[in-house]
């Protein structure tokens, strides 16, 4: 078995499976006018780091890797390492977990789901759902994703970019947020924090 193929097969596999259970959330968002807008400059920039650690970089060498036979040079090569059968099921797994909580939280959100720090008219505290769980059940998504890619994918750079990049918007978003959500919501949010956590149930 080709270890290595597998892992850039699951992974080409896995951002098409992203965009198909994204694309009718993001159609039906759009149909709902944005009433409040908080896209900082450290957001919009670390929205461009994630995209680069969680996509294209890996993307790259994936694609890259598949291409050498034609000409293309894959020039992340230099940092392989050899492929683990146990690893890239590992990633694979954490993969499969994240496309499944990418879909519970499209579902509970609804119309309400935007890609940056934003909140719909009408927009209503979701809580039902995954919600119920924990706070920010798409960052858990994004935080499998960005540790299956790691386990994934036999390359030190292909497969850290991801939890680099996402780590920074995580960590520079998920304040801003919180506080969006408690201007908006008030004391709802504020009992809602007290019986949740931010992405692991009854951890974090």
């Amino acid at each position: 078995m080709d270890i290595e193929l597998l892992a850039r097969l699951t992974w080409i596999v896995f951002i098409i499976a992203w965009g198909v259970i994204r694309f009718r959330p993001n159609m039906k968002s759009r149909k709902t006018s944005v009433a409040i807008k908080s896209r900082t400059a450290s957001e919009r920039f670390s929205m461009v780091v994630s995209s680069f650690g969680l996509g294209y970089i890996p993307g790259y060498w994936v694609i890259a890797g598949l291409l050498t036979d034609f000409g293309i040079t894959n020039h992340l090569a230099r940092f392989d390492y050899e492929p683990n059968l146990i690893l890239t099921l590992v990633g694979f797994l954490c993969l499969f977990l994240s496309l499944r909580l990418f879909r519970l939280t499209h579902k509970a959100l609804g119309k309400m789901w935007s890609h940056s720090l934003d909140l719909r008219e009408g927009h209503k505290l979701v809580t039902t759902g995954i919600y119920e769980k924990v706070r920010h059940p798409m960052y858990t998504a994004f935080w499998m994703w960005a540790i299956g890619a790691a386990f994934l994918l036999p390359n030190w750079v292909a497969g850290l970019s991801g939890i680099i990049g996402f780590g920074m918007l995580y960590f520079l978003r998920v304040n801003q947020e919180e506080k969006l959500m408690l201007s908006e919501f008030g004391e709802e949010y504020e009992a809602y924090m007290k019986r949740t956590k931010r992405v692991i149930p009854s951890i974090y």
